[in-house]
């Protein structure tokens, strides 16, 4: 992805998100590249490293998300997803009410 469309989907500025891609960078989480089809274009890519952290930390989480759900049937599951939905729309209704950008 590039800086760019890191920033606009961040809803960062752009210097924001030069400076959180200078310290990932630093951590060695991300890495820089030209995009071969538009030289002006710098790509940042994940590395290894960034991609263990994130199994080290959400792979447990999706088990133990998986395994709480487990408990429901198809129906019930289909009643929860609704009550969800629901009252995310009441959520971004009352922030858009009162003017939040609920991102």
């Amino acid at each position: 992805m590039s800086a760019g469309e890191l920033s606009a989907a961040l809803k960062l500025s752009p210097a924001a998100t030069t400076t959180v891609i200078d310290r990932l960078e630093r951590a060695g989480l991300v890495t820089r590249s030209r995009d071969a089809a538009n030289r002006r274009r710098v790509l940042v890519t994940a590395t290894d490293s960034a991609r263990a952290a994130e199994a080290q930390v959400y792979l447990p989480v999706g088990a133990a998300g998986a395994e709480a759900l487990s408990r429901y049937d198809e129906d019930q599951l289909a009643t929860i997803l609704d009550f969800l939905q629901a009252a995310r729309q009441v959520q971004e209704g009352q922030a858009a009410r009162l003017g939040v950008d609920g991102g």
